[in-house]
């Protein structure tokens, strides 16, 4: 069980393709011109499957969240924790306040929209609270953030590494998945959704 979250390309943003996001585009420029600010721009298109690392992003968030969930209680204010995971669409650029549209997204009946720099700097506040390997962060194979915590290297170089960030590696997992999510939405200027 777990959800997916991915990249998506200019086609789908602009509703042209599968998994329409029309709406969510539009409703997001109108709401950044109603703040005064300059619309989303221009999303670049969608990587052919096969093309190269850190190219697409693609990860199943998985395992318990509890560990997670407690340590952003101690490391972050409520407001910041929900601006670090109550979004359904991270978008690449700054918001200082999240957008919440009513377009029905895969998991609820509004679309709330983050932006990665400040997604990042959260993630990357409790990256070094928990000293997270850097290796955890550099995976840009899709699926291979998932696959190192589930296929045993996390836990090795745990053995190897030790320290808060190998005492929950389910933790550890959800805070990589989030500094991974953000840095590949500002290198890419793609927006991420959950699927």
């Amino acid at each position: 069980m777990g959800v997916y979250l991915v990249s998506v390309g200019a086609r789908q943003w602009d509703g042209a393709d599968e998994g329409d996001l029309g709406a969510v585009a539009s409703g997001l420029d109108e709401e950044l011109r109603r703040r005064g600010l300059p619309p989303c721009g221009p999303v670049p298109p969608e990587p052919d499957p096969g093309g190269g690392p850190g190219t697409r992003f693609e990860e199943k968030s998985t395992g318990s969240m509890d560990g997670f969930a407690a340590l952003c209680r101690t490391h972050l204010t409520p407001r910041e924790e929900e601006t670090l995971c109550g979004w359904s669409v991270l978008v690449p650029l700054a918001l200082d306040e999240e957008v919440r549209l009513p377009v029905g997204s895969h998991y609820a009946d509004e679309t709330v929209i983050a932006g990665a720099p400040q997604v990042l700097a959260l993630a990357e506040r409790l990256a070094a609270a928990i000293g997270l390997p850097q290796e955890a962060l550099t995976v840009r194979e899709r699926l291979g953030l998932t696959n190192w915590f589930m296929n045993g290297a996390a836990a090795r170089r745990a053995e190897a590494l030790p320290g808060p960030w190998g005492e929950d590696l389910d933790a550890a997992f959800h805070v990589a998945f989030f500094v991974c999510a953000a840095r590949h939405a500002l290198r890419r200027g793609s927006p991420l959704v959950y699927i």
